[in-house]
């Protein structure tokens, strides 16, 4: 029995080196989860035998589990390069060609850890296996978090749009005198008291100056009211409207001293360009005043803008997906989703820093980075191996003298049956 025994405990050294030379080799794998082995005695059962005095007959590997436990989180210089912050697992299609049109979810879910992903020529997000990334498309904007999808970048021009509304907070020096010259000249500052300027864009996303002229007009005991005349590309508009303003200072919005808080200008100037003709657009004054300060523009916003090529990708740490654009737009892309599990050690293995549901793992539960228990992801930044190779070189120490000990049992055994046949 001695030689099962020995042949036992040599079979379990040699498992055992295999798991931590696995580990080992995987040191530096992005993500990898290195293993433990465990082994349980072995006893041959008899109906009337003695338990007490009954010898084990050797030992068995009864099962290699990984060390689920976070590795460390390393930066890189690529935004594309995704680690989770905590519980989760990235949720890959496999066997799905990337060459897909339709952007639909297909093939078996595998989960990873690696956070390794780049874009293909489709615009997909594939880690190195060309495994698509899932996760939540956004429609318009709006990301619904049905069906998975594989994720995909348009890396298309964004459209222009022409500019229907500009937002114009500005402060008017109330020390300002009344300009002694008139009608209004932009070529004789005498004219006017101030003037500023922004950028309009028309349906084809062409830049224009639209510069605006303000003329103070007498103060009365209600208030003070101000001209203002718009120019498109140093063109009058014919647009002027007046905004008053209270003795406090601030925008008349009721309409009392007969102004308004908004200028709506229709710029009928012929376009060589073959934009619509002509822009109508409307400049609004809200939040404006007129304090003893010199006048200037505080506040500006315009809701039109020229075409834009793809410049960036930023990932948040709830894995929304969001392109920038040359031109300064912004646009939401998708949703990285993570998927977690009751027993993250009852996940199967597959290869390629890839593992798979099983009974014993239960179902995956999918989540938005940062909720239901799901981890945050960091753009930059991948986990690395888990493996702490200190350890696992003390341990392959250990093994080895475990292999040593076990080939001397039978070697003892050996010997003492050789004893057994000279006495012959």
């Amino acid at each position: 029995m001695s030689f099962q025994q020995g042949l036992s405990g040599l079979d379990a050294a040699s498992n055992q080196l295999n798991v931590i030379g696995n580990n080992v080799s995987n040191a530096s794998t992005v993500g990898f989860k290195s293993s433990t082995i465990e082994f349980g005695d072995l006893y041959a059962s008899s109906f009337y035998g003695t338990p007490s005095a009954q010898p084990g007959i050797g030992v068995d590997t009864l099962a290699v589990r990984p060390d689920m436990a976070q590795g460390n989180i390393t930066t890189t210089d690529n935004n594309l390069d995704l680690a989770i912050n905590n519980n989760g697992y990235f949720v890959v299609s496999a066997g799905l060609a990337s060459s897909s049109t339709t952007g639909a979810a297909a093939g078996s879910a595998m989960y990873s850890r690696n956070g390794q992903f780049h874009v293909d020529r489709n615009g997909y997000l594939v880690n190195a296996s060309g495994d698509n990334l899932q996760g939540w498309m956004a429609s318009k904007g709006v990301i619904n978090q049905g069906s998975l999808a594989n994720l995909q970048l348009n890396t298309t021009n964004i459209a222009p749009s022409a500019s229907t509304t500009v937002g114009m907070g500005v402060n008017l020096d109330s020390s300002q005198s009344v300009p002694t010259q008139s009608p209004l000249d932009p070529t004789n500052p005498a004219t006017y008291n101030w003037s500023n300027s922004s950028t309009v864009y028309d349906s084809l996303g062409n830049a224009h100056s639209l510069t605006l002229y303000y003329v103070k007009n007498a103060a009365t005991t209600s208030g003070t009211t101000w001209d203002v005349t718009s120019y498109v590309d140093g063109t009058a508009t014919g647009n002027t409207t007046k905004l008053g303003f209270t003795t406090t200072g601030a925008l008349d919005t009721a309409g009392t001293l007969g102004g308004s808080t908004a200028l709506v200008v229709s710029y009928n100037a012929p376009t060589a360009n073959g934009s619509t003709t002509p822009m109508n657009f409307s400049i609004n004054y809200a939040n404006s005043t007129q304090f003893s300060q010199a006048s200037g523009t505080n506040t500006l916003t315009n809701d039109g803008y020229a075409a834009g090529e793809l410049s960036a990708i930023n990932i948040s740490r709830s894995g929304v997906i969001q392109a920038s654009y040359t031109n300064g737009q912004t646009s939401t892309v998708g949703q990285v989703a993570l998927a977690s599990f009751t027993n993250q050690q009852g996940l199967q293995p597959s290869g390629n820093n890839l593992w798979s549901e099983t009974y014993g793992s239960g179902p995956a539960k999918l989540n938005a980075p940062g909720s239901g228990g799901a981890g945050t992801i960091q753009s930059s930044a991948l986990e690395s191996s888990n493996v702490d190779l200190t350890t696992e070189l003390v341990n392959m120490i250990t093994a080895q003298r475990y292999y040593q000990a076990n080939a001397q049992t039978i070697k003892t055994q050996d010997s003492i049956m050789q004893t057994l046949v000279n006495l012959q």
